[in-house]
Formats: C-alpha cells, structure tokens, sequence
C-alpha cells in the first residue's frame, strides 16, 4: 500500500489554480488570509518574500515556497519594499478569467503562479496541517521539479485539449514533491502525521491500519504484525504522532465513515461493519462521541447544509 496516496485521496487534498502575476519595476503585495495554504511558483526573474519579524527570503526562478494555511506573507520585487494590499475583487477576476494580474510597471520583470490547496473539512487526518511550516524548494538542489513547472507554465499560456486535466494532475504533483522535500529534509518537527513516515515501526502500523480499518488492532496485535515489540510501538508511536494506535486508528475510522456517509446511500450498519464495530448501535455511540452528531443527523447536516 502507498500510505501517502491513500491518505491524500481519502482527505481529499487537492489543489487549484489561483493567481498568475506578472510585475515589474517597484511593487509588493502583501497577503494576509489566504483559501487553504498556497505554494507560489516563480517562473521568470526574483521575487522576495517577506513575514512578520522574519528576514525576507530570496526566490529564483524555477523556486517554489509552500505556506501553510494562515500564514501572512508579502511577495515584491525587492526587500524592504512595503507592499500594499490584495485587490481581492481583482483576484478573483482573474482567477475566473484566467487573466494575470499585472503589478507594478512593465515590462514584467518577475512572473509567479500561485497555487491554493486545501483538504476535505469531513476528515480530521490532517495531511496539510502537517505541513506546518514554510517550504522552500529550490530547483537547483531539486532539478527535476523545474520541468513539472515547466510543463505547469506552458500549459497555462497555450491552453488546448485536456488542459484542465493536466493542470489538476501537475498541480497535485506539486503537492506530492512539497511533502517528499519535507519528509526528504528530516528537520525536527513537532509530532504528526508526516513524522509517522520517518519511522519504520510507525509507517508499518499506520499502513496496517489503512490496509485493513475494519481488523479489531490494538496495541499488541499491532505490534505483533510488525514484528515489533508492544513496548517499542507504544513507546514510538505517540512519540511520532501525538496519538496512541487506538486513538489514531479510532479517528481514520470516523473520517472513513464521514465520507461514507455523506457520499453514498450505504446503510449505518453497512458502514459500521465496514469500519470495524459490531453493532450499529456501538457504531453510533463512537461518532457521536467524535463527531457530536449521530450519523443519521451528520449524514443529513453534510448533504443539506
């Protein structure tokens, strides 16, 4: 099973296109709320980002920098330059339009795209909380990038057919290389998610508990599936997580549920077998505990609002 893909599809992780920039001369945007977190990829010139009480940071072309959710930031064509205000009524015309907004003076000197990402609010693994600090990838150090930017680029300027399709894939690809540099890098991090990865014990009985949410794990069958001790992934697991195998493999299982129960006309006690409880009625205990709605009142507050 691969771990990764599995989660992203079941958190439904995926991005959009935003904003094509082109700039030139003395400009600065400053971006304070942003739909999800953003990546920005600089495809011609220099564009400098800045955050509060941090010192800016210099983008080449071909560099991408992933922020996650709420980060406030300001993109501009030199450091020390005060950047003024989003016209959001803009942005939003040119993201329907497909338009670039031009900043500055021309001739552009600098041209970005940004990308948005976000995840299904119905599930509470959190792919891209967990990606919680800010990423700088720079493509001298990842060549291989520079193409799918590339490919990204001129799909915009000469759209044709299946263009949609292709910017969906290259924009999820981008997604999928953020959070391999992370893993790649190694930096401490806080508990989570992406550390579960980097520990082989813990990836095994995470991807146990994807391959198969309905088994009734616990601690030691766990442990004993991976040839590990009950000690060892009692120990590690929460170390690398935050969270016990009983209380992880009880929240992937109500995110399953959710999904079920907002997509599909499947029966409560259908997706309760699915997800591993014996009767309905101890199906609905546990998500009503997780969830604070039974499942027939989270499945009609899901679809009607």
């Amino acid at each position: 099973m691969d771990l990764l893909a599995d989660t992203l599809i079941a958190a439904g992780a995926r991005g959009s296109l935003g904003t094509r920039i082109e700039a030139g001369g003395t400009w600065g945007l400053w971006l304070d709320s942003y739909p999800g977190a953003a990546l920005h990829a600089v495809t011609v010139g220099t564009v400098w980002l800045s955050r509060p009480d941090r010192c800016s940071r210099r983008l080449q072309a071909g560099d991408l920098v992933f922020l996650p959710a709420g980060t406030e930031h300001g993109l501009s064509g030199e450091p020390g330059v005060r950047p003024g205000a989003c016209d959001r009524a803009e942005a939003a015309r040119a993201r329907a339009t497909g338009d670039v907004v031009r900043l500055g003076s021309q001739p552009a000197r600098a041209k970005l795209v940004t990308l948005h990402y976000q995840q299904d609010p119905e599930v509470r693994t959190p792919i891209l909380g967990a990606l919680s600090d800010v990423v700088h990838i720079q493509t001298l150090a990842h060549p291989h990038l520079d193409d799918v930017v590339r490919l990204l680029v001129r799909e915009l300027s000469h759209p044709q057919f299946g263009t949609t399709a292709a910017l969906n894939s290259l924009i999820d690809l981008l997604l999928i290389q953020v959070i391999r540099t992370r893993l790649d890098a190694r930096t401490e991090q806080r508990a989570g998610w992406l550390s579960g990865l980097l520990d082989p014990p813990v990836r095994d009985a995470l991807t146990k508990i994807h391959q198969e949410p309905s088994r009734p794990w616990t601690t030691a069958t766990l442990a004993a599936a991976i040839s590990v001790s009950r000690a060892t992934l009692s120990r590690r697991f929460p170390a690398a997580t935050g969270q016990t195998p009983g209380d992880y493999l009880t929240r992937w299982r109500m995110d399953l549920a959710a999904l079920r129960l907002r997509d599909t006309d499947q029966t409560v006690e259908s997706i309760a077998t699915a997800v591993g409880y014996t009767s309905a009625q101890a199906f609905s205990r546990a998500f009503r505990r997780h969830r604070g709605l039974a499942p027939g009142a989270y499945r009609g507050r899901s679809r009607h609002g």
